[in-house]
């Protein structure tokens, strides 16, 4: 099967390397720097496109790893053509162009997935498992953590809330996907966010920290934490309390899921190596494919999850409770 890799950023080189090791794929790239298209082709023996036209026309699959806010042109391209496509999260910048690639799926018949990578590392799925078997009883509250350094390329379209959506949208999506997934739907949303240690606001806003309060139709309560003003490195951090219990994990602190239930049991889980989230996500995108079933984490997934980031993007910027229709 071949596969066009549009984007040779950081995630299009991840991508890349990832889809080397899927059996039977072959890899074509694109991206508008040609030195940096050629070397990541260099880098994953992969041929090159001369635009991306040639690369939507040469693949049967497109994975979109390019800036969010081109997210939109380089799917509804390749979905016009009827080639399966897999987009980098967050789906979109906006809600109308998640719901033109939505249309162009529709219209297609293509199999449009997002790039949800969370739900493929074990622990995430661990506890989501957990969760759903009643480990803690009846969920009520909900706390993630995200942080790390600021972005490579954040003085270039990182930087810019226009082009990238700011923590909330680019960082903080990963933990609201999770939370749709594992505890379902969202109803409103409260965030604050600080850029740099002031407080932003309106046209000013950015946001390299946030906090979001995010109220579940189930009744429980989930804070989402994200933040590029952690110069220590990358961290996840989940606790899910409920009326039988809690279950948490902190990357840093401790490598395995730890539930202590209300009878006082206390279990750990330890996390093996197993195969490479990104690799379990491509490979299950692949196998879609293969056999014409629905991407694993389709477009109604990466629409949900952009409508709570956005829903937190007016809240931070308003300081006002944001509803979110079903």
């Amino acid at each position: 099967m071949r596969v066009g890799v549009v984007g040779a950023g950081g995630m299009g080189a991840v991508h890349c390397r990832h889809w080397s090791a899927v059996p039977g794929v072959s890899l074509v790239v694109f991206d508008v720097d040609r030195e940096k298209r050629d070397a990541l082709a260099r880098a994953n023996g992969a041929c090159v496109a001369a635009d991306l036209e040639a690369l939507v026309d040469d693949a049967d699959i497109v994975d979109v790893c390019v800036p969010t806010d081109h997210h939109v042109k380089v799917a509804c391209l390749a979905l016009s053509k009827g080639k399966a496509t897999l987009v980098e999260k967050p789906l979109a910048r906006t809600l109308e162009d998640a719901e033109k690639m939505a249309a162009a799926a529709k219209a297609s018949g293509a199999q449009l997935g997002v790039g949800h990578v969370v739900r493929y590392f074990p622990e995430y799925e661990s506890i989501k498992n957990a969760v759903a078997n009643g480990a803690v009883g009846t969920p009520a509250a909900v706390r993630l953590r995200r942080g790390g350094g600021l972005p490579r390329n954040f003085d270039g379209w990182f930087g810019d809330q226009e082009k990238s959506g700011g923590v909330l949208l680019d960082l903080a999506v990963h933990d609201f996907d999770w939370i749709l997934w594992a505890l379902g739907p969202v109803t409103s949303v409260y965030a604050r966010s600080v850029s740099l240690g002031q407080t932003v606001e309106g046209a000013e806003f950015r946001g390299d920290y946030a906090l979001a309060t995010l109220q579940l139709a189930s009744g429980a309560v989930a804070h989402v934490e994200a933040t590029w003003m952690d110069p220590a490195g990358g961290r996840t951090t989940v606790e899910v309390a409920g009326s039988a219990g809690l279950i948490e994990y902190d990357s840093r602190t401790y490598p395995t899921v730890r539930t202590a239930t209300s009878d006082g049991t206390r279990l750990e889980a330890p996390n093996g190596p197993g195969m490479d989230p990104y690799l379990r996500q491509l490979q299950a995108f692949h196998d879609a494919v293969e056999v014409g079933q629905p991407a694993p984490v389709g477009i109604d997934d990466g629409i949900a999850a952009l409508r709570v980031a956005l829903a937190a993007i007016e809240s931070a910027k308003s300081n006002k409770t944001v509803s979110i229709s079903a």
